[in-house]
């Protein structure tokens, strides 16, 4: 799966967002997603809304997937 596939996923699904996808080409990728709908979200929460975008990718053709979640602010220090 291309990496600007699963950013446009992750993109549909959480409000607001920009995503960046990075793939090894065997199925693994890092993704990092900046989004203000984390403001007060604990980081297993945040990555639980990322993965429930993605439902049954992950583990298919998402063979492991990384995360980096931030707020904006998180993301600007």
């Amino acid at each position: 799966m291309e990496s600007n596939k699963i950013e446009q996923i992750i993109k549909d699904g959480i409000t607001n967002c920009s995503v960046k996808v990075v793939d090894d080409g065997f199925g693994h990728y890092e993704a990092e997603v900046i989004s203000d709908i984390f403001k007060d979200i604990g980081t297993l929460d945040r990555h639980k809304m990322v993965f429930a975008t993605l439902g049954s990718l992950v583990g298919n053709e998402i063979h492991a997937l990384s995360l980096k979640t931030y707020t904006e602010d998180e993301h600007s220090n």
